[in-house]
């Protein structure tokens, strides 16, 4: 990068600025997310007086900045991240920061989503352009005010000075620089002179979140306001055909019962279902209470009869479909290099092997909840969700209101993993609160959410590669999948352009059980079964692990393929970085390693786990992860994302398992679906690449690649390849690990 970067950019599609009442600036951005910081330091930043302020940058006549941030926060820390950026570029002290979450606000932000790991890299140089425009013009402002060329005034952490030494804060000339017109150049810095960006900084919310201040959906009250209760059917393909409420009714705290789902059936009707719409078409028993409590025990009261509606159906039909959907003749070729069926039919040899992972939920420490209060004038919308702009749309749609007429807050989450991308919970609150006409919040218990939620879908793969003269001519993926397949760009990850014969096939079975996105959709079970595969390929080949991985990469840099998402020289610095730094090949007497290289969400990583058998039982100690998702704003944020990722990916990989039988789930909660525990955790080694590039995410690369090193560690120990997951259930272990 370029020491001082010029850019020319369009205001229309940047930025926008207006005057605020009483004095003050506003600048933001219109393309993907904004910014928050929360740290205080001996003034109270948030009582201070910002004028009036809308969705943007604000500052205050003492120099003190408040950011907004549009985004979601979901744990993956872009309510600290992204308010750096901008704090960065407009040059103020991290210390001079207030955070505050914005709502949605379509007309000044653009796509406010968490998911898919993209904040920061849609973000970055948005949100560099917002400081460095106010940056800009608060100087010019400045240099107006003295009379000389802005070139000679130069600024540090909100102090403006000139060749005389004479200085301005920020706050003393604010309402001077909103009346400026916006300068179609700015100046970014240069990544040698960042401050804050590359330095730790702290959870912005963290004093709250310890401390139990109101943060998240579950806290939001508001004066008169009642719990709702769902009782949804207990199968997937079943529907309410009659309920008895009088129970319910008699006991303390409940207010009413009602029915909902009429207007979902009728919005489905009419051909507008929404993709975030994923839920039953059943008429759902509501109980409308003065607490959380009161509401649980009278849905526990309730008497409902339930009639099918279609298909009942188990994991073991599932596994059947799925078989026959790996070895039929139906399918959609999503990527296609050379002839794999002549490199099969003249190889020495075929390997083959059928990978197979469960359905899982997502098990958000924070069940779904949502508060809803609809009016004749207004539906007021406040909670945790991952798409606020879908469930604004959807919520117009299904009551029949004008999209102006509908708000939607944005609470903190207690983890989304997909989860939250989907607003079912949002529209049952909406319908709820339409009904009664008083605002209430809708949530839902452990168990509701683990049996009638959304979840990732069962999958499986087949593997088959040749082998002629001990070299790799041939890979064949085919994957089957329940309800859906792997998104278009996954094709085009590795191994696409390191072998000659490449093929990508994909078929699905339509299932009633709703399915979705789960933290790194599809490749956080791809991932396992490819690198798996590459480790039994490597071992039939007689090829050093490494070497065949290395040598591959060099094939796609050799032979440049624009189709291609990944970096093969940032592939290889991560891998060289992991096999450095987890000292590979090399272990302590009792320990076995295994590794895996994997690119998704933009970003490249490669991981070595460590593991050693506690009678007959394989144990995790260490997992050395190398990752290259260019610059690191927020180290700290960073390695706790990455760490999470590796611990969440071991967790599920090893334990986690979940199951349907006649439409049932037979999981409902923690002591039958098992996550990881404390004692089981390793050691996370974190070494990121050192980087001038524009970064990309960490919400999710970390957790894909972890399930391979760990099953190839485990094949070091037992000599045994796990092709299915949880590995422990097919370890035959599970008894000892549960009891």
């Amino acid at each position: 990068m370029t020491p001082s970067k010029k850019l020319t950019f369009s205001r229309r599609s940047f930025l926008k600025t207006s005057a605020l009442a009483g004095g003050g600036i506003i600048i933001g951005f219109n393309l993907f997310n904004s910014c928050k910081s929360d740290v205080k330091p001996a003034i109270d930043l948030s009582q201070l007086n910002y004028n009036d302020f809308n969705a943007f940058i604000k500052i205050s006549p003492e120099g003190k900045v408040t950011i907004f941030s549009p985004n979601p926060e979901i744990g993956q820390g872009v309510k600290t991240s992204m308010p750096m950026i901008i704090a960065e570029e407009l040059e103020v002290a991290w210390e001079d920061v207030y955070v505050v979450q914005a709502p949605l606000d379509t007309a000044n932000y653009n796509r406010q989503v968490a998911g898919g790991s993209q904040s920061i890299r849609h973000g970055w140089t948005a949100l560099r352009q917002t400081g460095a425009t106010a940056r800009q013009m608060l100087v010019n402002a400045a240099a107006a005010k003295w009379g000389v060329d802005a070139s000679e005034c130069s600024v540090k952490e909100g102090v403006i000075s000139n060749a005389k030494g004479e200085t301005f804060n920020y706050g003393d000339v604010v309402n001077e620089a909103a009346t400026l017109e916006i300068p179609e150049e700015v100046s970014l810095k240069d990544p040698n002179d960042f401050t804050i960006i590359g330095q730790g900084k702290g959870n912005v919310d963290i004093d709250r979140i310890i401390t139990g201040k109101p943060l998240f959906g579950l806290d939001y009250k508001v004066e008169g306001m009642l719990y709702a209760s769902v009782l949804r059917p207990p199968a997937f393909g079943q529907k309410l055909e009659s309920y008895d409420a009088s129970a319910a009714k008699s006991l303390p705290g409940v207010v009413d019962v009602i029915t909902i789902g009429k207007k979902v059936r009728a919005y489905n009707e009419a051909g507008n279902r929404n993709w975030s719409m994923v839920m039953s078409d059943s008429d759902k028993v509501v109980v409308i209470a003065k607490t959380t409590w009161d509401a649980f025990k009278g849905k526990k009261a309730l008497k409902a009869v339930w009639k099918t509606d279609t298909p009942l159906e188990s994991t073991e039909k599932h596994d059947e479909i799925l078989n026959g959907l790996l070895t039929g003749k139906e399918f959609n070729t999503r990527r296609k290099d050379g002839d794999v069926a002549k490199a099969f039919a003249n190889a020495d040899k075929v390997i083959e092997r059928v990978y197979e992972s469960p359905f899982l939920p997502h098990n958000t420490l924070e069940p779904m909840n949502f508060f809803a209060d609809v009016t004749d004038e207004k539906v007021n919308l406040v909670g945790p969700v991952q798409t606020p702009e879908s469930a604004q749309k959807v919520v117009a749609d299904l009551l029949g209101r004008d999209i102006e007429t509908v708000s939607v807050d944005m609470t903190r989450m207690g983890g989304g993993f997909g989860r939250r991308l989907y607003g079912d919970f949002v529209y049952e609150a909406a319908e709820i609160s339409d009904a009664i006409r008083k605002p209430i919040k809708m949530v839902s218990s452990r168990e509701d959410d683990m049996t009638t939620g959304v979840y990732r879908p069962a999958i499986k793969y087949r593997i088959a590669a040749s082998i002629k003269d001990g070299k790799l001519t041939g890979y064949h993926l085919k994957e089957a999948a329940v309800n859906s397949n792997m998104y278009g760009l996954i094709p085009n990850f590795f191994p696409a352009g390191a072998v000659e014969n490449y093929q990508v096939d994909t078929a699905n079975y339509r299932s009633n059980i709703t399915t979705g996105a789960w933290r790194a959709p599809y490749t956080n079970f791809l991932a396992s079964a490819e690198q798996s595969f590459f480790d039994e390929l490597a071992e039939e080949l007689g090829v050093d692990r490494v070497k065949l991985h290395m040598d591959l990469l060099e094939n796609v840099k050799n032979n440049p393929d624009p189709k291609i998402e990944y970096s093969p020289e940032r592939l290889q610095g991560v891998l060289k970085l992991a096999v450095e730094k987890s000292n590979w090949g090399k272990p302590e007497s009792g320990v076995y390693q295994g590794l895996s290289v994997y690119y998704c969400h933009n970003t490249h990583v490669a991981e070595v786990a460590d593991i050693t058998m506690e009678n007959g039982i394989p144990s995790v100690k260490k997992v050395t992860c190398a990752i290259d998702c260019g610059i690191v704003i927020n180290p700290l944020g960073a390695m706790n994302q990455c760490k999470g990722g590796v611990l969440d990916g071991i967790g599920h990989a090893m334990y986690s398992d979940f199951g349907f039988s006649n439409g049932v789930p037979q999981s409902n909660n923690f002591n039958s679906y098992q996550l990881i525990r404390m004692g089981q955790t390793p050691k996370v080694d974190i070494h990121f690449i050192e980087s001038d590039i524009d970064p990309t995410g960490l919400g999710e690369p970390t957790l894909p690649p972890v399930g391979a090193a760990v099953a190839n560690a485990i094949y070091k120990a037992t000599g045994k390849r796990l092709t299915k997951q949880p590995y422990m259930s097919n370890m035959n272990v599970e008894e000892k690990i549960l009891g």
